[in-house]
């Protein structure tokens, strides 16, 4: 049995800033104006400061919070996220965490504008999943070297 390739176009801009006290450089990588919403998972990025670091850095944008997100992130959890920055109008994420943060904030920003319901992003099988044709843009703050 012949396995046919599918056709795509892959578009990927991505900025990658690295090395330390970087945190600082954020006020000028999220574009003025934005109300951001930070997402965060267990409150080691409370402990350790790093939300406190985020939060300086972004003093002149509104910021609001969502923490909580588990490992293996839930979808009850993500469409809670989704709730707030729809309820709060939003319109700019940024994880700050490892992988789990991160995969989470990728499918809460394309969850909030997508047309129909988010569970269908995830069903199974080639060219069975609905696909996403926009996402909200968001940032990363990668506090987890294995990770990203």
């Amino acid at each position: 049995m012949e396995k046919a390739m599918l056709d795509f176009n892959y578009y990927n801009p991505v900025n990658i800033i690295f090395g330390k006290n970087k945190i600082n450089e954020l006020q000028t990588l999220i574009p003025d104006g934005k109300k951001v919403l930070i997402t965060y998972g267990g409150g080691s990025v409370k402990r350790f400061g790093t939300l406190d670091r985020v939060k300086e850095a972004l003093q002149h944008h509104i910021v609001g919070e969502f923490g909580g997100i588990e490992a293996n992130p839930t979808f009850e959890t993500c469409m809670e996220a989704v709730k707030q920055f729809k309820e709060g109008r939003y319109d700019y994420l940024l994880a700050v965490g490892g992988g789990s943060v991160i995969d989470g904030t990728k499918f809460i920003a394309a969850a909030i504008n997508f047309d129909g319901d988010p569970k269908d992003i995830f069903a199974q099988g080639v060219g069975k999943g609905l696909p996403v044709k926009s996402a909200v843009p968001f940032g990363t703050v990668l506090t987890l070297p294995a990770t990203g």
